[in-house]
């Protein structure tokens, strides 16, 4: 499933409460940066982590995909 970034960055606050909870290593300042941007996330998961892109990926979307109410009018990427 594709995910719609545009729909993440229209409810980013929601989405930052339980981002806190996933990654911990995460600052607020992070948080703010980010602003629902799918690259400055990839980004941030793989400073804070050192993950690979590939594996940042991975999860940031496998994250909004667990925490998503989406059908199929708002999948697309």
């Amino acid at each position: 499933m594709a995910i719609n970034w545009d729909i993440i960055k229209g409810k980013w606050a929601q989405f930052k409460g339980e981002g806190r909870k996933q990654w911990g290593k995460l600052t607020d300042s992070d948080w703010e940066q980010i602003a629902g941007e799918r690259d400055k996330l990839v980004g941030r998961l793989q400073e804070s982590y050192g993950w690979t892109r590939e594996n940042a990926e991975k999860e940031a979307d496998a994250f909004f995909e667990r925490n998503s109410d989406y059908n199929d009018e708002t999948v697309a990427r």
